[in-house]
């Protein structure tokens, strides 16, 4: 296939070499030719088990039971809700197969400019916040711990454990792949022992027979849950890029042990924090988490669960600001992946002491998260369903090919497919939403069902425009 890109050496992002935890990772959105594909499916569990046991996963499981739902439903609702990881799981096969991240992958589902523009928003910008919003709920763990050792956390003393947390995260991102990977493992044997303990303090003391004093039923009910499903779901669907984890794989690694391994990390890792956050709040005020679980934990724990708290911290942002920077490359920012993660950390720090220090515009990120998820179902799905389409079969020396005469340019680089697939189950659920705001379908039925409809629709639509018109392989 004749092609016009620059020779790789004069392609910023496309430096060879190999992929080690002690160096610096020089690939960035470039294909990984099979002489440096390495390492086993399994160790995906960890990487995605590590950042899945964080704080925020427990502030979720415990405001499922302040939203008014018995411990029973709740735990039913962090099930459903964690089962989506099965999409995450779902997109991670692709990496193997086309060698490159998810962030060139997508050009076969949006084509070359349409995927900028994807990237831009669903790859940076919502990743951007994310970051920030992790890295505070981090931070205030972080703050906590600094007291516990006698210092007062003062605004000069919170601005530098801020730039600390976010200096370690960065520098695992900046080194790449390969450390993530090596640490990830002991990182998840070390939160695991810590939330072990948790977990027993918790089960000690938990209501398993809670119920709110005025039961929810009816419409009121089905409200509460679905909304339930759709903050839990948030997580998983926030992973559009799984590939990026996987794509050093071999190619002929085992499909299903991909997306078992996956699935399985974010699963059972979500899914038993999330739950002690609930049985925690059948017996203390989880609206303040430390203060509440302070009551619970001895004494001479609490620095180890709050260092736990900011390690999954570090971990979940480090493979943020990873994907972050990979999509910075594939807007069309010329720069090598490391430096692109840097522009990322930058500017999620500033929004985090902003956010911290300055105003209320934490409650302005969470917002803009609760949303996305308008957009990030349509888009995780058109993703699932191409691949399906494509039964995983994906050229990704083509992928790298930006040119018109390239297998991905469609219609002046624009899939129509994927675009309007896209647009039309985003608009779908935004009239279903009933989050920061209220969608007029959502206020007529008093329930939000953003998630399904933005999903299915995306689906479909996507499924019938691409009907003949997909090559595997290309």
């Amino acid at each position: 296939m004749a092609s016009s890109n620059p020779a790789p050496e004069s392609r910023p992002y496309e430096v060879p070499g190999v992929d080690v935890p002690t160096r610096i990772e020089s690939h960035g959105i470039d294909h990984i030719p099979d002489t440096e594909r390495h390492g086993h499916p399994r160790e995906l569990f960890a990487v995605w088990a590590a950042a899945n046991v964080n704080y925020l996963s427990l502030v979720v499981g415990g405001a499922l039971v302040l939203m008014g739902l018995s411990l029973g439903q709740a735990l039913a609702v962090i099930v459903v809700g964690n089962l989506f990881w099965l999409l995450a799981g779902v997109l991670a096969i692709s990496g193997p197969a086309a060698g490159t991240p998810s962030e060139v992958i997508t050009r076969a589902m949006f084509g070359v400019r349409g995927n900028r523009v994807n990237n831009a928003v669903t790859g940076w910008m919502i990743s951007v916040c994310y970051f920030a919003l992790y890295l505070a709920t981090g931070a205030g763990a972080a703050f906590t711990l600094v007291e516990e050792v006698g210092i007062r956390a003062s605004t000069g003393v919170r601005i530098v454990v801020v730039l600390v947390v976010a200096a370690v995260t960065l520098a695992i991102s900046v080194y790449g792949h390969a450390l993530i990977v090596r640490l990830y493992l002991p990182i998840t044997i070390a939160l695991t022992a810590v939330f072990g303990i948790v977990a027993y303090e918790v089960l000690r003391h938990a209501d398993f027979h809670h119920a709110p004093a005025a039961p929810l039923t009816g419409t009121g009910l089905w409200a509460v849950l679905l909304a339930g499903v759709t903050l839990i779901a948030a997580g998983p669907l926030s992973y559009t890029t799984s590939a990026d984890f996987s794509r050093y794989l071999p190619a002929t690694s085992s499909p299903k042990a991909v997306l078992g391994w996956t699935t399985a990390g974010g699963f059972v890792s979500s899914v038993l924090v999330c739950s002690l956050g609930a049985l925690a709040a059948t017996v203390v005020d989880m609206s303040d988490p430390q203060a509440g679980l302070r009551t619970l934990l001895p004494g001479w724990f609490r620095p180890f669960f709050l260092l736990a708290l900011v390690l999954g911290t570090v971990a979940i942002n480090a493979m943020t600001a990873y994907s972050a920077g990979l999509a910075l490359q594939a807007v069309g920012l010329r720069i090598r992946r490391s430096r692109s993660v840097l522009v990322d950390g930058t500017a999620s720090v500033a929004l985090t002491l902003y956010a911290l220090f300055v105003s209320d515009f934490l409650d302005t990120v969470s917002n803009i998260v609760e949303l996305t998820v308008v957009l990030l179902g349509p888009a995780i799905t058109v993703y699932a369903v191409d691949i399906r389409l494509r039964r995983n079969r994906y050229d990704g020396r083509a992928l790298m090919d930006e040119t018109p005469a390239g297998p991905f340019w469609y219609a002046a680089g624009v899939n129509p497919a994927g675009a309007v697939a896209v647009l039309a189950g985003a608009g779908a659920a935004a009239l279903c939403v009933d989050t920061a705001y209220t969608g007029p379908v959502a206020g007529l039925l008093g329930i939000d069902l953003s998630l399904p409809v933005g999903m299915v629709l995306a689906g479909v639509l996507y499924a019938l425009l691409m009907r003949g018109r997909v090559r595997t392989g290309s």
